[in-house]
């Protein structure tokens, strides 16, 4: 009997003797019809399955009578719905698009953002899209934070994604961010190479980190573009992709991103505390910013066909440059 294919419980499966000598990932498959092996191989090595009461490796080879238990997340969902979302088309040939990522759009499907998201848009826009990142992440390549702007680079066909890909793995594509971070930075340029991993208490966060199964190397350097009281403007380029490496980061070095609700401690602010009423009470509570001030300005890659170096950059969000301009006009 197949088991039931969703599960928040675990399930407890018993090995017969037909499957005696059989990989653990192997027989699971066997099990869950509806899930993939590879998939299958995540939730073993996430710890979503014990053999005996104990964790073991995909390549397991299976004894009788063995008690196997499995917590199986929610079934992926089949690639997301086109809709008609405006989307900011810096570049499209056939091979490739580039976007420029507004505020508030999650980049592919996820617990809680199924509609809305880029990947909708983009559904609903371009022809063909890479199917690489399987169903829910057609043409995604790489990503931006909800709430991070600018450049995102998409593939159209498969042979562009892993010509991109590989790209991204090696390290050789340019990426230049803006961010308005509070505090005085010390330095004019500097870099940041310190290891990030999962946070040790808030599961939505990530932190410096050592000596943890989650931990990855991550390096960013920065170099200040303009100075304000109390407020720092900074080109920000990451060496490596990590998980909010730049907030992290700049969070480590005392300069969070401005109203960065995870690592600055606030998500708004408003043109007073902006100015620090300099300007007394005509500089008003009127909110001029409500989301992180990071942009991905500008990405430069090997065009995944012609191998031309082509260089994209995507112009300031409204409200980031509303508030570039406020802090440049105190």
């Amino acid at each position: 009997m197949v088991p039931d294919e969703l599960s928040s419980e675990p399930i407890h499966l018993t090995v017969e003797a037909e499957d005696v000598g059989r990989r653990l990932d192997a027989f699971l498959a066997r099990q869950f019809t509806a899930h993939s092996r590879v998939h299958l191989r995540r939730v073993i090595n996430a710890a979503g399955v014990q053999v005996d009461g104990r964790r073991t490796k995909a390549a397991y080879h299976l004894r009788e009578g063995q008690q196997i238990s499995i917590v199986l997340p929610e079934l992926p969902r089949e690639g997301p719905e086109p809709e008609e979302i405006p989307l900011d088309v810096l570049f499209e040939d056939e091979h490739m698009a580039v976007v420029n990522k507004p505020a508030g759009m999650v980049v592919h499907p996820a617990k809680g953002h199924w509609s809305g998201t880029l990947t909708s848009a983009l559904q609903f826009h371009f022809n063909t899209l890479s199917t690489v990142g399987g169903a829910e992440r057609p043409g995604i390549v790489h990503r931006l934070d909800r709430d991070t702007t600018g450049v995102i680079a998409v593939a159209k066909t498969d042979q562009a994604h892993h010509a991109l890909a590989a790209q991204f793995e090696q390290r050789t594509v340019q990426k230049e961010y803006v961010a308005i971070v509070c505090g005085s930075l010390d330095r004019d340029r500097d870099r940041i190479d310190k290891p990030i991993g999962v946070h040790p208490y808030q599961r939505e966060k990530m932190a410096i980190r050592y000596e943890h199964k989650t931990v990855r190397t991550a390096e960013t350097f920065y170099e200040v573009a303009e100075r304000f009281a109390g407020f720092v403007v900074v080109r920000v380029r990451p060496r490596t992709g990590r998980t909010h490496q730049i907030r992290v980061h700049l969070a480590h070095v005392g300069c969070p991103v401005l109203c960065d609700r995870l690592y600055s401690g606030r998500a708004r602010i408003t043109r007073g505390e902006l100015l620090g009423n300099r300007l007394g009470e005509e500089a008003g509570d009127d909110l001029i910013l409500q989301r992180q001030a990071l942009h991905a300005n500008r990405l430069r890659v090997a065009h995944p066909v012609s191998g031309e170096l082509v260089e994209f950059s995507a112009p300031m969000a409204a409200d980031m440059q509303a508030t570039l301009d406020l802090l440049r006009s105190g």
